[in-house]
């Protein structure tokens, strides 16, 4: 098993902005093939 741990800043501000496109690149990543899981 490989487990990747990504630190993403936010500017202030713009946490909502950053959700929403977290949420329509989440549709991406999980359709990756062997992709088990992800959690913000």
């Amino acid at each position: 098993m490989i487990l990747e741990v990504a630190l993403l800043d936010v500017l202030p501000g713009r946490t909502r902005e950053f959700e929403k496109a977290f949420a329509e690149a989440s549709e991406i990543i999980s359709s990756a093939p062997g992709y088990l899981s992800h959690e913000l």
